[in-house]
């Protein structure tokens, strides 16, 4: 009904109440229906609903007709709203009693805008639960919400109708419906990717599948920060066993012979031209000394210089370095083998036995017997020969 031209006022809650009334009617013909419902002011809360609002109004085509329908959501005038593939079926309750058909067509997207995203995503998703939640970098959405390139759509792939008697392109109606759907992606945000028509598992899987492959590569370089085997020796004085090698497997069916070789015996050579005399035993070298190990060069520096060495002087005398002599002191520190004489000076304790393993150190004449015999007792045990 109008007055003078110009339609009449209805309140807010008489829209509410009106649309109310007839929701309640058609969900006694059609229990599956989905109205929208929005609490508060905000339409869309979360991260893909914004961003599909967002979208729309960022187009020229769209930013001064789209806003005509933000009421319409915000008073519950979406009866229904049925997002499917590439499509969008919607009621709208308008100022007649019966409500207004929507149909919305979208494009499904490009395979080459498709690839380009994935190709982007490497790496930088870590599973399905945060790509839905809107939990990934801020370049990576900033790469879904370009206009033309992105995942979302534009006004050249986006057709609409609707039944309402209205001459514009964009009705109240159409514009209700496209807020219906950001506020619909708060609740389910995998219906995006079934109006564009693309799997959202593609998505995470190449993501994944990259950052698996960066692992990989990282894997194959050597950290630094692993310690061979010969240089956790030398720190820990200790003598590492080297892996077993397994051996060859026989081959099935045929048997090994061993022949057993009978010994040989040595004859004494005889010296050509002179009967009678034998060729004399060859010399045998000496035994080269076993290398002696990290531990017991520190040790050895501490023992040569009584008055006391620091770790420059022991890094002078052993050419070693600087964080393999601290850790060979903190561990003979730990046992009583060294101790603290003076600002960064270390010598050998005077309370314990020095006469130990092979005669390393000279015993001190300041010790009993009795004192003697308890520290060979309890080193013998830390320093095996």
């Amino acid at each position: 009904m109008r007055s003078w031209g110009y339609p009449v006022y209805v309140s807010v809650a008489e829209k509410k109440a009106k649309a109310a009334k007839k929701l309640k009617q058609l969900k006694k013909k059609n229990p599956h229906i989905n109205p929208i419902v929005i609490d508060g002011t905000a339409i869309a809360r979360t991260w893909w609903g914004k961003a599909w609002n967002k979208n729309l109004e960022s187009y020229a085509d769209y930013h001064n007709r789209i806003g005509r329908g933000r009421s319409y959501v915000r008073h519950g005038a979406v009866l229904d709203l049925q997002i499917g593939s590439g499509e969008v079926e919607s009621l709208v309750q308008g100022s007649r009693s019966k409500p207004y058909s929507v149909s919305i067509r979208i494009k499904a997207m490009g395979k080459k805008n498709w690839k380009e995203i994935k190709t982007a995503s490497e790496g930088k998703l870590d599973s399905l639960q945060e790509l839905l939640a809107g939990k990934f970098p801020k370049g990576l959405g900033e790469i879904f919400t370009t206009q033309g390139k992105g995942l979302f759509p534009s006004p050249k792939e986006i057709t609409f109708s609707c039944s309402c008697p209205d001459w514009a392109s964009m009705c109240k109606h159409v514009a209700a419906t496209l807020y219906g759907i950001g506020a619909r992606l708060d609740q389910d945000p995998g219906l995006f990717f079934r109006l564009r028509q693309v799997k959202m598992k593609d998505l995470v899987t190449e993501a994944v599948e990259g950052k698996t492959r960066e692992l990989l590569k990282k894997a194959r370089k050597k950290s630094a920060r692993v310690i061979d085997d010969s240089d956790l020796s030398d720190v820990f004085g200790i003598d590492m066993e080297s892996p077993a090698v397994p051996e060859a497997k026989k081959k099935k069916g045929v048997r090994s012979k061993t022949t057993k070789k009978p010994l040989k015996t040595h004859k004494p050579k005889v010296l050509k031209g002179k009967p009678g005399k034998r060729a004399a035993p060859k010399k045998t070298l000496p035994k080269t000394q076993k290398a002696k190990t990290l531990f017991e060069m520190v040790v050895g520096t501490v023992k040569e210089n009584k008055k006391g060495v620091t770790v420059a002087m022991i890094r002078e005398e052993t050419g070693l370095g600087e964080t393999q002599i601290r850790n060979v002191v903190y561990r003979a520190k730990h046992l009583g083998i060294i101790e603290n004489k003076g600002r960064g000076f270390m010598s050998l304790p005077d309370r314990v036995c020095r006469n130990f393993c092979s005669d390393r150190f000279s015993c001190s004449p300041s010790v009993t017997p009795a004192r003697h015999a308890q520290s060979l007792f309890r080193l013998a045990f830390q320093y095996p020969t």
